[in-house]
């Protein structure tokens, strides 16, 4: 490609939201050239580890309706549930990849057992909640009708909700159709990565390339999930919430022993991370996945430690035989997370330069309507600032928790951790002596920081475990923050 072309449209990021959102352009615009720049291999990269459940209730906590902002978050994972079927029927017309669907997976069951502690029967009670007030449709059932369901005894279910409406797909075949279908409207793929943006008096010239070169540009779109966060050094800083890679690791395996699942089982979000899960794929291949931690910067490769946890939370507390089931692969995925945990949507004060990234688990799910909203913003039909005001990109980080509240949490979710992990006490105490550890490391923490701000419970951990946190680049980040929007 020539160094100086000129494109209609860059997107930066060839995950599911931006090849997505190149699709429904190119789809809707005949006329506009568009190019999608990313490494071929995606590396790291959400979309190709993505367990993809389409879940929206099944994601529910105790905070998903407590503010407005997360009330607009729940609202967007509801109208996707509503966007699916048809947007995948229109990818099989689309791409001629008939059987994208073909591991779609409907239903999902949430399982509440008593290996997490308190947390689960509070996200619990918030789900059952939410089904009731929303009217979704639901059935309480009893643990042992769940087929492929067999845990270690100590780890038996006491509660069960099936969602029908509900469930998952393959995620990587649903990327390679929304490719096929955005090459076969005119989208042209770029391998390479983004070094920075060409801008000039306020207005964006185009995207620069580790390469060197630069592809010139009308509108460039920032949609490169958790490797975004580089790319916004272009704003002053404290104006763009600080990103986190959250790093989730998932196995996929093919059945030995047993029936196997029949559509996703999980447990509710807990300890700062997703839920348990298991989603079958088709021919007794099964993907499991429960990790979440966060990182600085984007992880490439599976470590032991979250590996063996993996593996023994799903043989413990959902089948007991998959002990005896083969290991396909490895996948490793870094989740877009905004130091606030809600989304950067929306134009931004340079101009022609808009961003689509902090998704954190809900980007797959979404992806059908951001792409809907984005390409209205850009054709003039829709505006991203009235659909979703709460997600602009330059914005003081959306506070969900007082400190005092965050702290509390952080010992929370920590005690209900520990327990997953098998914690054992001496019979002469209790729970209390951990919570205090973690009550201590947190107000330590926040001790320390000129202007705080309650952190979620995953967002504190990767900072007060990190042994430079005194000098973070999340405190540097806050100071920037009180300056700017004090």
């Amino acid at each position: 490609m020539p160094e100086q072309e000129s494109i209609d449209v860059v997107v930066v990021g060839n995950g599911v939201i931006g090849t997505s959102i190149a699709y429904e352009l190119a789809r809707r615009s005949p006329e506009t050239s568009i190019v999608v720049l990313g490494p071929r291999h995606r590396s790291g990269a959400a979309s190709m580890a993505a367990g993809a459940m389409l879940n929206t209730f099944g994601e529910i906590t105790k905070y998903t309706l407590m503010s407005p902002a997360s009330q607009a978050k729940f609202q967007l994972c509801r109208d996707a549930l509503d966007r699916w079927p048809s947007w995948l029927e229109l990818l099989k017309q689309e791409s001629g990849v008939a059987d994208v669907d073909k591991s779609l997976s409907s239903g999902t069951t949430v399982l509440l057992n008593a290996k997490s502690g308190h947390l689960d029967d509070e996200n619990y009670a918030a789900l059952l909640a939410a089904l009731a007030k929303f009217d979704e449709p639901h059935e309480e059932i009893a643990p042992g009708d769940i087929p492929g369901l067999d845990p270690l005894a100590e780890a038996r279910p006491l509660r069960a909700v099936h969602l029908p409406r509900e469930g998952a797909i393959d995620a990587r075949a649903v990327l390679s159709a929304l490719e096929t279908a955005a090459t076969r409207h005119g989208v042209r793929f770029v391998d390479g990565e983004a070094a920075g943006f060409d801008v000039d008096r306020g207005t964006v010239r185009g995207v620069k390339l580790v390469d060197g070169t630069t592809l010139s540009a009308g509108t460039v779109l920032l949609a490169a999930g958790s490797f975004s966060g580089p790319l916004t050094g272009v704003f002053e800083e404290g104006s763009v919430p600080a990103m986190f890679a959250g790093k989730g690791i998932a196995v996929q395996t093919q059945r030995r022993a047993g029936v196997g699942f029949q559509h996703v089982v999980r447990t509710p979000n807990r300890s700062g991370s997703c839920g348990l899960h298991a989603i079958p794929l088709g021919d007794g291949v099964e993907y499991l996945g429960a990790t979440n931690l966060l990182f600085s910067e984007p992880a490439h490769t599976p470590d032991i430690g979250m590996s063996e946890f993996l593996v023994q939370v799903a043989r413990e507390q959902l089948d007991h035989r998959l002990f005896y089931s083969d290991v396909i692969s490895w996948l490793v995925g870094n989740r877009p997370v905004a130091i606030d945990g809600f989304p950067l949507i929306g134009r931004t004060s340079i101009d022609g330069l808009l961003i689509t990234t902090g998704t954190y688990r809900d980007g797959f799910h979404c992806s059908p309507v951001l792409a809907q909203l984005v390409v209205d913003d850009l054709l003039g039909v829709g505006s991203l600032a009235e659909a979703l005001p709460h997600f602009k990109p330059e914005r003081r980080p959306i506070e969900s928790m007082t400190v005092e509240e965050a702290v509390k949490e952080f010992a929370f979710h920590g005690v209900s951790a520990s327990i997953e992990a098998g914690l054992r006490l001496p019979s002469h105490t209790d729970t209390t002596v951990l919570e205090v550890f973690y009550l201590q490391v947190a107000q330590r923490y926040y001790e320390a920081v000129q202007h705080p701000i309650g952190l979620s419970p995953e967002v504190l951990l990767s900072i007060v475990f990190d042994p430079d946190h005194a000098d973070h680049r999340i405190t540097r980040y806050l100071n920037a923050v009180h300056a700017r929007y004090a």
